[in-house]
C-alpha cells in the first residue's frame, strides 16, 4: 500500500502551485543579481588594484585617449547644439505668454550645465564608446585573446581594462564642457537670432542664475558616469557569450545598463549635492 509520503513525492511537476512557482523564479533572479554585483564588485576592485599599482604602457593609453576623447567631439557637440536650440524652441513661447522671455538664457543654461550637458555626454559616450569597448573585448574573448595574453604572462585587466577606465573617467569632463558649451551657443543662436530676444537681459539672467556650483555639479558627476560607462562595457565584453550573437548581446547590454545605472547616479548625485549645497548655503547663495 502507497504511504501519504509516497502520494506526495510522485506528484509531477505540473502540481507545483503558482505561488511556489513565483518564489523560485524570483528567488532565482535575486540570486543571479547579487553573483553579477559581486561578480563585478570583484571586477571593479582587480582593476583599482592595478591602476593604482601599475599604469599601462603610454602607448595603450594614447590610443585609447584618442579613441574615447578626440574621435567623440563630433557627436557630443552636435547634439549638444541642438539640444540648446530644442530648448530654446520648447521654453521661449511659455515664457513668452508671461512676459518673461528675457529670463530664457537662466533657464536654458542652468539646465546644459547642470543636467542635460554631462547626461547626454554619458549617454553619447555609452552609445558610441561603451558598445565598441563590449564589442572589441568579447570579440577578444570569442576568439580567445584574452586567454593568450593570460597565458603570455600579461594580466588583462592590467592591459584592457585599465586603459579604457583611465580615457572614460578622465576626458568626459573635456566632453561634457565641450556639451555645455555647444548648448549654450546653441540656445544663445536660436533665441537672440531666430526669436529676437534681446540679448543684453539674455546675458545678464544668465549671469546672474547660472552659478559655478551649477557648473561643478556637472563636472563632478560626468566623473561618476564615465567610470560607470568603463567598468559597464568592460565587464560585459569580458564575460561575453560565445558566437556572433554573444557579441552582439554584450554591446546591446552595455549600453543599456550603462544608461540606466546613469539615470540613477544622476538621481542619487543631485539628492547629495543639493542637501549640501543647502547645508552649507542655507539661504541658497551662489558660490560666486
Amino acid at each position: 500500500m502507497a504511504t501519504v509520503a509516497d502520494e506526495n513525492t510522485s506528484r509531477p511537476p505540473q502540481a507545483m502551485s503558482g505561488l511556489t512557482r513565483w518564489i523560485i523564479d524570483w528567488g532565482s533572479g535575486a540570486v543571479d543579481g547579487l553573483t553579477l554585483v559581486g561578480d563585478m564588485a570583484m571586477f571593479t576592485w582587480r582593476m583599482l588594484v592595478w591602476m593604482f599599482t601599475r599604469l599601462p604602457p603610454k602607448g595603450t593609453l594614447l590610443i585609447n585617449f584618442y579613441q574615447v576623447g578626440v574621435l567623440s567631439l563630433p557627436v557630443v557637440s552636435l547634439t549638444g547644439t541642438f539640444i540648446g536650440m530644442v530648448l530654446a524652441v520648447q521654453s521661449y513661447y511659455q515664457f513668452h505668454s508671461i512676459g518673461l522671455e528675457n529670463q530664457l538664457g537662466a533657464v536654458i543654461n542652468m539646465s546644459l550645465v547642470r543636467e542635460l550637458g554631462p547626461v547626454l555626454a554619458a549617454t553619447m559616450l555609452a552609445g558610441r564608446v561603451g558598445s565598441a569597448m563590449a564589442a572589441v573585448l568579447g570579440t577578444m574573448r570569442v576568439t580567445e585573446q584574452i586567454d593568450a595574453l593570460t597565458t603570455m604572462g600579461a594580466d588583462p585587466i592590467h592591459y584592457l581594462v585599465v586603459p579604457r577606465f583611465l580615457a572614460c573617467i578622465l576626458l568626459i569632463p573635456a566632453l561634457t564642457v565641450m556639451a555645455d558649451f555647444m548648448g549654450i551657443v546653441g540656445g544663445y543662436f536660436y533665441s537672440v537670432i531666430v526669436l529676437g530676444i534681446d540679448h543684453a537681459p539674455y546675458l545678464m539672467h544668465s549671469r546672474d542664475f547660472v552659478s559655478g556650483f551649477d557648473f561643478f555639479t556637472g563636472i563632478f558627476k560626468s566623473f561618476f558616469f564615465g567610470g560607470t560607462i568603463a567598468i559597464v562595457s568592460c565587464y560585459r565584453g569580458f564575460h561575453c557569450q560565445a558566437g556572433a550573437d554573444g557579441v552582439g548581446r554584450a554591446a546591446t547590454a552595455s549600453f543599456v545598463h550603462s544608461f540606466v545605472l546613469i539615470l540613477a547616479l544622476d538621481l542619487c548625485l543631485n539628492i547629495l549635492l543639493d542637501a549640501m549645497y543647502f547645508r552649507f548655503y542655507p539661504e541658497g547663495a551662489s558660490i560666486l
